[in-house]
Order: C-alpha cells, then structure tokens, then sequence
C-alpha cells in the first residue's frame, strides 16, 4: 500500500499524538528520536511533515534536504530550534502550540510562590536527613498579602484567578492592557513603579523582548519592600539574575524561585544554587502529564489539517489561507504586517482601539488575513514569539483592544491604500497608511499621523516631528553622521512654512543611545520614534 503522507516524528511527543497521526489511513509515521543530523537529513527526504519539541533542530540545511517538505509542527509555544525564515522561503508552514501549557505553568508558578511562602522544599530535605527541626522553617501566609503580576496575558491572567482564590490582593502591570479587561478580570491596573513599591511578591509572565529583557534589574528591586518575594516561570532575563543575587544577600529579597534562567542548564556553580531561600526548577513549565499529552495531540491534529489541505491553525509565517490565495494577498501582508508594527511603536503603550481602513482593489478581496497579520505586526513587540496570525485576534481582544475594519468606497489617490489607526484612552489617534508600488508591489509608506510622507517600509525609521526652522536636515544628518549611521532615504513633510515639519529617515543601522537622546533634546524636535519594521 502506497502511502500518500509521511510524517517524521523527531522528538518524543505524547503518545495519544502519535495514535492519532498513525489512525490516519493515508499516513506513514516515522519515530525516529534522537538522531544525529546526518541521520535526520537522510529520514527528511521524503517527508511531507516533521514534528519535533525544543531537542532536534530544524535548521535550513535540513530544510533544504526536505524538498518534500510542507509543514513542521512544535509541540510547544517557542519555535527557537526552527529556521522560520528558511521554512517560509521554502513555502513550509511553521506551527505551535501556544495555549497548550497555560495552565501547567500557573499552576507551577504558584508552587513557587508557596514554597516562597511556606519553606517546604527546605523542610522535605530536612526530613529526610533524619531531622525533626519545627523552628528552622517557620513561614508566611498569602491571605491579604499584595502579589504583583507583571504581564497579564494567558497565564498572566490563570495566576491572577488563583491568588484572587487565596484572598489575595493583585496588582497587575501590563501596559497594553486595557482599563475595561483589568475591571473585567478584578485586579488593579497600576504602573509598574506602584506594582514594586507594594507588592508582598512579584510574578513576571511577559515574553523575553528588547523591552522585557532585564526589566527588573538592581534600580526595580530598589524600589520593592524589603523582603519581597519574586518569582519567573516564563523566559530567562526578564529577572537580571545578578541583581537579584545582589538583593538576595542584602536580604531586600526574602525569597525566590526560578524555572527560566538567563542561561540554560544553569551553570553548576552559579550562586543562585547557594541561596536556601530560592527554589529552582529545570525549566519545569509545561512539563505535567496534560500539558504534554495536550501539546502532543495538538500539533498531531494540526499537522493532519495542514496535510489535508484544511485549516492551518497557529502558523507562524502564513496566514490560513491557500496557495493561491497567498500568491495574490501576500503583498498586502507583508505592507499589513509593517503599517501594524509602526503604528505601534509611534503610539502610546495604551490603546483602546484599532481602525483599520482599506481602499481600492483589496476591498473587492478576502482582507481578513490582511487584517490578521496587521494585528500581528501590532503585537510583534509586545507578544514576542507567541502571536501569529491565527491568535493575534485572541491576544488584543484579552489586551481590551477593539479592532474595527472599514472598507471604504470612497475615492483615493491611490489603486490601493491601507491605513491602521490607534486610538488612545484619551482620544489620541496615532496612524501611518501605505500602498504597493511597481511591478514588485513594493510597500511603501505615504503617510504618518495624516502628514504626507513617502519613504520605503522596509529597516529602520527615525520619525521625527520639528519646528520647521532652518537647518533641521542638517542637525540630523550630522548627529547621524557623526554616530557612523547611514542615511538611506528621507522625507519630508509640512503644512504651512514655519509650523511643524514632519521629517522620516531610514537609516542603515540603529541609532546609538547617545545620538537618539541628542536629537531628542534638541528644542527644535518635538517628538523623536525609532521604529524597527
């Protein structure tokens, strides 16, 4: 019997996910754990899907030995172990499963905020060394206490239902979340120096970005009570692991516990091994029996869709839709995906509305991908690796994000033109509108905040708002030049002669701290934004 799909299972997933690949009647699976990468780049050569966890490493050049290749699903949420740019060249689907450990690793956080409350790790030990010490281990309770939930997204949102159970008070820190679903789920919005100076314990669930890396550090943990409890069970460095080691041994942290490391396997010798008051786990976060038979049969079930030509759901690099269908919307995309990202960082963090407006020729088209991977690109540097386009929607809806689409009959300068606006709790609206041009439909941006503009959205953009005085071009390009960045195009753009001047410029390479914060306080700037698109 000829079999029409074949599957390579890398790493071990659940066995309930390999009885349901192998129930599929038009399906060959192949287990094969562990190998070596001449041994996995001889089994690709014929293989329709790959699944793996986070061991085997689907790198380009096994990509490349796969020409069968059309989908390799993560059992799990990070896809750090697969070349997405090298799959997506190769039109392969890249999937995950983001949801399947929600509850496995709030559970396990809040483990770690017991046994910071309660010394029951120290306890055990003692108990089996033969010891009968009640004195050596006495505790605190949770009941009134504050917990500071840093990031309120799934599991975010899981612990926060918890300690509300345990009659705690919960303080939650997350700037794109809206008033409406901090109300809606009974915790107090604060900022995130509020959230410090008044928790009892602290617990951090944001993804590892720019933004979040070292996001408390020796100036955070100055400012929190003394004796404050702190715990990470979602991404090494959010925590900076030398500055708690510091407040550790001051004792402004009384207690801790780490699942995530900055670096993994934690180093035999690192100090953090020599402090009793913290538990440390092995990156334990979704390993629970559900969690994984959850994940395992997830990605089975996914896989077996994508092969059969039915729904792609949690793809990483395409939308759900077909092939030809992509061929015709992947322009738009791509435009999308950078008109979401820049109205984003040129916004407030807070927003209580997205409003995506379309003209011309995409309105006679299927735009909900198009508006998918706007939402995507919105949340690139918030949500990090967990959004795509299948759950972008899902994530600005628990932000309290509405998101509004218009396609529009009216007339426009343009064949085709999007624009994406935020709008703030204040009313602020923050936009940037584009179109495609040339035989490449090449993206481009034609507008920022209603200022006519026409720069390339492609790299790097300073986007600056200035008095319109003499000289401004020149004060930018030589604190630019003088900082070694190249200048690659520019716009500029005003209403009246005198007034404000809009001025965008795409640059090679980032601007230093040093230079940005010169053209910041240069009195004739009135906003400066770099944008990475």
């Amino acid at each position: 019997m000829a079999f029409l799909m074949k599957v390579l299972i890398a790493d071990k997933i659940s066995p309930k996910g390999v009885q349901f690949l192998r129930s599929q009647p038009d399906f060959e699976v192949v287990e094969a754990y562990g190998s070596s990468v001449e041994k996995l780049r001889e089994l690709v050569r014929d293989v329709q899907a790959i699944a793996v966890r986070s061991e085997t490493k689907i790198t380009a050049e096994i990509i490349a030995a796969a020409p069968k290749l059309q989908v390799v699903g993560r059992a799990g949420v990070g896809v750090d172990n697969v070349d997405v740019e090298a799959a997506t060249e190769r039109g392969v689907v890249v999937m995950n499963t983001p949801s399947g450990n929600t509850i496995a690793t709030a559970e396990l956080t809040f483990t770690h905020m017991l046994c910071g409350a309660r010394p029951v790790p120290q306890a055990a030990a003692s108990m089996h060394e033969g010891k009968w010490d009640r004195k050596s281990f006495s505790g605190i309770e949770l009941y009134k206490k504050a917990l500071g939930v840093v990031g309120l997204g799934r599991i975010g949102g899981e612990v926060a239902r918890r300690a509300q159970a345990f009659g705690m008070r919960v303080l939650a820190y997350d700037p794109y979340l809206a008033p409406s679903r901090a109300k809606a789920i009974q915790v107090e919005q604060v900022d995130l120096d509020t959230l410090l100076r008044e928790s009892d314990y602290i617990t951090v669930h944001m993804p590892l970005t720019d933004q979040t890396r070292y996001m408390i550090d020796e100036a955070a943990l100055a400012k929190t009570k003394k004796g404050v409890r702190l715990f990470n069970c979602a991404r090494g460095g959010i925590i900076k692991e030398t500055a708690l080691v510091a407040a550790l041994k001051s004792g402004q942290v009384a207690a801790a516990g780490l699942d995530v490391y900055e670096d993994e396997p934690l180093p035999a010798d690192h100090e953090l091994r020599k402090f009793p008051n913290v538990t440390l786990t092995p990156h334990l976060g979704a390993s629970t029996a559900e969690a994984q038979e959850s994940v395992g049969l997830e990605i089975a079930e996914a896989i077996v869709d994508a092969l059969r030509g039915g729904i792609i759901r949690n793809a990483v690099n395409v939308p759900s839709i077909d092939a030809a269908m992509l061929k015709v919307l992947g322009p738009y995309l791509d435009l999308g995906a950078k008109l979401g990202t820049l109205v984003q960082q040129i916004a407030p963090q807070q927003v209580d509305r997205l409003r995506i407006t379309y003209w011309g020729r995409i309105v006679d088209l299927d735009a909900n991908a198009v508006t998918r991977s706007i939402q995507r690109g919105y949340l690139r540097q918030i949500c990090g690796e967990e959004v795509n386009l299948v759950n972008a929607p899902v994530l600005l809806q628990r932000l309290g994000v509405h998101v509004e689409v218009t396609k529009s009959a009216a007339d426009s300068d343009y064949t085709e033109l999007i624009q994406v606006e935020s709008v703030g709790p204040d009313g602020g609206v923050y936009s940037a509108a584009g179109t495609l041009t040339g035989k490449g439909n090449n993206p481009r941006i034609i507008a920022i905040n209603s200022r006519d503009v026409e720069v390339a959205a492609e790299g790097k953009l300073l986007v600056l708002e200035n008095a319109d005085v003499p000289g401004m071009v020149g004060t930018v390009g030589t604190i630019l030049g003088k900082d070694g960045v190249n200048i690659a195009d520019m716009s500029l753009s005003r209403l009246t002669p005198g007034g404000t001047a809009y001025m965008v410029v795409r640059v090679d390479t980032e601007p230093s701290p040093a230079a940005r914060q010169e053209i910041k306080s240069h009195p004739a700037i009135k906003m400066a934004k770099f944008v990475q698109l």
